[in-house]
């Protein structure tokens, strides 16, 4: 399994903007092509104004057809759109599960 970590950095106070706009407009695009996500996470400590999603895929290949089937969505097109202007930076990690379904404390 590989975990896709996506970190967008937003403008101060821009996160709620964000999540309001990604609920009406991105969600529903986005998990259609990407499957579910596992989950949707801002930051308490650290750097701020951050949002941080992770999607599973079971392979790197899984990926890349989802992934393009995303970037082709025109309803994914409008919502980056709406949201551009709140972006600062953005990072992508992939995360590689190296010992499979162990939860720590198990």
């Amino acid at each position: 399994m590989f975990v896709e970590q996506r970190i967008y950095t937003l403008v101060p106070g821009g996160v709620s903007q964000y999540l309001r706009l990604y609920a009406e407009f991105g969600q529903g695009p986005q998990e259609r092509a990407l499957g579910k996500m596992l989950g949707c996470f801002t930051t308490e400590i650290g750097p701020l104004n951050q949002l941080i999603y992770l999607w599973p895929f079971a392979s790197l290949d899984e990926r890349a057809r989802r992934r393009a089937a995303l970037m082709s969505d025109p309803e994914f097109a409008e919502f980056r759109g709406k949201v551009r202007h709140l972006l600062v930076k953005q990072e992508n990690l992939i995360l590689r599960e190296e010992i499979g379904g162990t939860r720590a404390g198990s």
